[in-house]
């Protein structure tokens, strides 16, 4: 009875062995299946944040190339600002240097523009001479006048050129004497186009001339011109609205021998 007994029981632990080893690998699996999800979750967390350190990077990189690029940009501007003022630098220097000797060359440079403005009045249209002239005289001992600066004389002489200039821009009418070849002395209109046209009208209309600067006299103007010349002296007194004017001028435009122009009031501004 005994053996069988152990028979009996050796099959049973053999039954035992073999209801629970199914359960034992199908644990081992699923823990094999957690272990690999668990590494595969700790590579993917490894991955991602490779993956933002890297655009971490990127961005820094992009923010140092974007400074550098601003830097240059500063430096270049700075570099360009310093040549320019090292350049002043050096010209205040070469002025410096050079002081004394403009300071001894400037009356005489003084004297040469007053020379040379006086040249012109005489040369140029004969009107208002004697204000002019004594205008020019008067610059001539500027260079003299030791209660004046060198800035102030300068600015005297500029004035003066800018007087002249403007008589060029300008047209203008008034009534003065004249004096004719013979002596005789009269009282007639002037009519002054820019430096174009220098004219005169006796009150009564009936004589008129156009200075020809070529020549340095007088010459008579005929019936329509003197109508001409009577409609410039009201046009310039402001007495009606700007129109064409056909005159003869006093100082020749070409070389050619026309000495007929058509003269507006807008000729009279150039």
């Amino acid at each position: 009875m005994k053996p069988k007994l152990l028979a009996r029981s050796g099959w049973l632990l053999l039954v035992g062995v073999m209801w629970f080893s199914p359960l034992t690998a199908q644990e081992s699996l699923t823990r094999e299946a957690y272990d690999a999800q668990q590494a595969q979750a700790a590579l993917q967390e490894q991955i991602d944040t490779a993956d933002q350190q890297t655009r971490d990077a990127l961005e820094e990189l992009r923010s140092l190339e974007r400074e550098t690029r601003h830097l240059e940009q500063q430096n270049a501007q700075t570099a360009a600002r310093l040549a320019e003022q090292a350049q002043k630098q050096q010209q205040r220097e070469t002025a410096l240097a050079t002081l004394d000797q403009t300071r001894q060359a400037l009356p005489r440079f003084e004297q040469q523009i007053a020379t040379q403005l006086k040249q012109w009045i005489e040369q140029d249209l004969p009107f208002l001479q004697e204000e002019r002239l004594a205008r020019a005289a008067s610059l001539q001992t500027v260079g003299d006048a030791a209660s004046l600066s060198s800035a102030e004389r300068f600015e005297l002489l500029l004035e003066a050129w800018r007087a002249e200039l403007e008589y060029g821009r300008e047209m203008d009418a008034w009534r003065g004497r004249l004096e004719d070849d013979e002596g005789q002395v009269r009282e007639v209109d002037y009519l002054r186009v820019g430096r174009v046209g220098l004219y005169y009208l006796s009150p009564n209309g009936r004589q008129g001339g156009v200075w020809r600067s070529q020549e340095q006299t007088w010459q008579a103007l005929n019936g329509s011109e003197r109508n001409q010349v009577r409609e410039g002296l009201r046009l310039a007194r402001d007495q009606r609205a700007p129109t064409l004017l056909t005159l003869p001028v006093s100082q020749p435009l070409t070389q050619s021998s026309s000495t007929q122009s058509s003269l507006t009031q807008s000729e009279a501004d150039l």
